[in-house]
């Protein structure tokens, strides 16, 4: 089992632990990402929000952040769920919190951008009811209407 918190400090390294182990798996060289290495700043003192999936072990297990860009689009940032744990909910119950926490802020289009070779989000995205209405450079864009 696992909760969805919003990010809290003390998780921080896990959350980065729990990023790399999951780019590793998808075969990046795994590097850090510069927003996560600020959560606050570069999530919450501008309206935003971040998200962290913690099992029963008191682990990070999964991720998802939002950049609300206007007052009817966001943008999804960092889903990332650990590899063993994959296809079990968890990316579900992120996005759903996500979508929840921007329809609650009156934002009615949802954003993402996912490379071609990450084969996992070129499924799971349209299995949650985004559709593509761009591909640049082998970087789909895709967008999902909330009603």
């Amino acid at each position: 089992m696992f909760q969805i918190i919003p990010f809290e400090s003390s998780y921080r390294d896990d959350m980065i632990f729990c990023l790399l182990s999951a780019k590793d798996a998808l075969g990046r060289i795994p590097r850090i990402n510069e927003d996560l290495l600020d959560i606050s700043k570069n999530y919450f003192d501008k309206g935003n929000m971040f998200w962290l999936a913690i099992d029963d072990n008191n682990r990070v297990v999964g991720m998802l952040g939002v950049n609300i860009i206007s007052s009817n689009e966001a943008w999804l940032r960092r889903l990332y769920v650990k590899p063993t744990l994959k296809r079990n909910g968890l990316g579900r119950a992120l996005l759903t919190t996500a979508e929840n926490y921007v329809r609650q802020n009156g934002v009615a289009t949802l954003h993402t951008r996912t490379a071609a070779d990450y084969h996992e989000a070129s499924k799971f995205y349209p299995a949650q009811g985004f559709v593509e209405i761009g591909n640049q450079n082998g970087i789909s864009h895709r967008v999902k209407y909330l009603t």
